[in-house]
Protein backbone atom coordinates (compact mmCIF):
# COMPACT_ATOMS: atom_id res chain seq x y z
CA UNK A 1 0.00 0.00 0.00
CA UNK A 2 1.02 3.23 -0.83
CA UNK A 3 0.42 6.16 2.35
CA UNK A 4 3.37 8.74 0.90
CA UNK A 5 4.10 10.78 -1.70
CA UNK A 6 8.07 11.68 -2.28
CA UNK A 7 10.83 13.01 -4.75
CA UNK A 8 14.33 11.55 -5.00
CA UNK A 9 17.31 13.89 -5.70
CA UNK A 10 21.40 14.10 -5.30
CA UNK A 11 22.59 16.67 -3.58
CA UNK A 12 23.73 17.16 0.29
CA UNK A 13 21.49 15.52 2.80
CA UNK A 14 21.45 18.85 5.12
CA UNK A 15 20.87 21.30 2.14
CA UNK A 16 17.69 19.02 1.28
CA UNK A 17 16.64 19.39 4.77
CA UNK A 18 16.49 22.70 4.60
CA UNK A 19 15.19 23.17 1.50
CA UNK A 20 12.33 20.95 2.61
CA UNK A 21 11.75 22.88 5.97
CA UNK A 22 11.90 26.29 3.88
CA UNK A 23 9.41 24.81 1.34
CA UNK A 24 7.08 23.98 4.36
CA UNK A 25 7.31 27.30 5.29
CA UNK A 26 6.20 28.81 2.29
CA UNK A 27 3.03 26.70 2.37
CA UNK A 28 2.05 27.67 5.40
CA UNK A 29 3.59 24.62 7.50
CA UNK A 30 5.87 24.84 11.04
CA UNK A 31 7.86 21.97 11.62
CA UNK A 32 7.11 21.42 15.25
CA UNK A 33 9.49 18.37 16.15
CA UNK A 34 12.76 17.52 14.13
CA UNK A 35 13.54 14.00 14.93
CA UNK A 36 17.42 12.92 14.39
CA UNK A 37 16.75 9.16 13.51
CA UNK A 38 20.46 8.46 13.66
CA UNK A 39 21.73 10.41 15.85
CA UNK A 40 18.90 8.94 18.17
CA UNK A 41 19.40 5.33 17.13
CA UNK A 42 23.17 5.85 18.08
CA UNK A 43 23.08 7.37 21.23
CA UNK A 44 19.89 4.85 22.60
CA UNK A 45 21.46 1.62 20.91
CA UNK A 46 24.75 2.61 19.88
CA UNK A 47 23.17 1.73 16.45
CA UNK A 48 24.83 2.75 12.88
CA UNK A 49 22.04 3.92 10.74
CA UNK A 50 22.01 6.20 7.89
CA UNK A 51 20.87 9.70 8.30
CA UNK A 52 17.20 10.15 8.57
CA UNK A 53 15.24 13.13 9.87
CA UNK A 54 11.27 13.12 10.85
CA UNK A 55 9.67 16.61 10.69
CA UNK A 56 6.62 17.08 12.16
CA UNK A 57 4.60 19.20 9.43
CA UNK A 58 1.93 21.89 10.74
CA UNK A 59 -0.45 23.73 9.28
CA UNK A 60 -2.35 25.88 11.71
CA UNK A 61 -5.49 26.11 10.18
CA UNK A 62 -6.05 23.28 8.47
CA UNK A 63 -4.90 21.34 11.54
CA UNK A 64 -7.82 23.79 13.43
CA UNK A 65 -10.27 23.10 10.63
CA UNK A 66 -9.54 19.25 11.10
CA UNK A 67 -9.73 19.60 14.84
CA UNK A 68 -12.99 21.14 14.68
CA UNK A 69 -14.61 18.89 12.44
CA UNK A 70 -13.14 15.36 14.21
CA UNK A 71 -11.30 15.60 17.71
CA UNK A 72 -9.65 12.28 17.64
CA UNK A 73 -7.83 13.98 14.64
CA UNK A 74 -4.76 14.86 16.97
CA UNK A 75 -3.94 11.06 17.54
CA UNK A 76 -2.96 11.28 13.66
CA UNK A 77 -0.95 15.06 13.41
CA UNK A 78 1.42 16.32 12.76
CA UNK A 79 1.78 15.43 9.38
CA UNK A 80 5.32 13.49 8.93
CA UNK A 81 7.72 14.46 6.35
CA UNK A 82 10.83 12.12 6.13
CA UNK A 83 14.41 13.07 4.79
CA UNK A 84 16.53 10.20 4.21
CA UNK A 85 19.62 9.21 2.27
CA UNK A 86 19.57 5.51 0.34
CA UNK A 87 22.26 2.90 0.30
CA UNK A 88 22.90 4.72 -3.48
CA UNK A 89 23.96 8.54 -1.66
CA UNK A 90 20.65 9.98 -3.39
CA UNK A 91 18.47 11.75 -0.96
CA UNK A 92 14.65 11.06 -0.65
CA UNK A 93 11.93 13.23 0.49
CA UNK A 94 8.74 11.30 1.48
CA UNK A 95 5.75 13.14 2.79
CA UNK A 96 2.38 11.34 4.68
CA UNK A 97 -0.56 10.66 1.89
CA UNK A 98 -2.88 13.27 4.11
CA UNK A 99 -5.85 12.04 2.36
CA UNK A 100 -5.14 8.55 2.36
CA UNK A 101 -4.21 9.14 6.41
CA UNK A 102 -7.33 11.79 6.94
CA UNK A 103 -9.58 8.42 5.33
CA UNK A 104 -9.30 6.17 7.52
CA UNK A 105 -11.35 8.67 10.13
CA UNK A 106 -14.08 7.76 7.47
CA UNK A 107 -15.34 10.82 8.02
CA UNK A 108 -15.93 12.75 4.35
CA UNK A 109 -15.86 16.26 5.83
CA UNK A 110 -12.11 15.66 6.03
CA UNK A 111 -11.72 15.05 2.34
CA UNK A 112 -10.88 18.94 1.55
CA UNK A 113 -8.17 18.83 4.20
CA UNK A 114 -6.54 16.18 3.17
CA UNK A 115 -6.55 16.58 -0.36
CA UNK A 116 -5.30 20.61 0.55
CA UNK A 117 -2.80 19.30 2.76
CA UNK A 118 -1.46 16.41 -0.48
CA UNK A 119 -1.52 19.91 -3.08
CA UNK A 120 0.90 21.72 -0.67
CA UNK A 121 3.10 18.57 -0.27
CA UNK A 122 2.51 17.94 -3.45
CA UNK A 123 4.83 21.73 -3.91
CA UNK A 124 6.80 21.22 -1.27
CA UNK A 125 8.36 17.90 -3.18
CA UNK A 126 8.23 20.32 -6.79
CA UNK A 127 10.83 22.98 -4.79
CA UNK A 128 12.95 20.08 -3.45
CA UNK A 129 13.20 18.49 -7.12
CA UNK A 130 13.98 22.07 -8.64
CA UNK A 131 16.31 23.07 -6.07
CA UNK A 132 18.58 19.96 -6.28
CA UNK A 133 19.28 17.37 -9.66
CA UNK A 134 16.59 14.82 -9.22
CA UNK A 135 17.99 11.25 -8.81
CA UNK A 136 17.78 8.42 -11.77
CA UNK A 137 14.72 6.98 -9.51
CA UNK A 138 13.01 9.95 -9.08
Amino acid sequence: MNYTIQTAVTGEFDDVVDTTIAALKDEGFGVLCDIDIQATLKEKLGEEFRQYRILGACNPPLAYEGLTEEIELGALLPCNVIVYETDDGDVVVSAVDAHRLVGITDNDALDSIGTEVNERFERVLSVVADDQEPSSEA
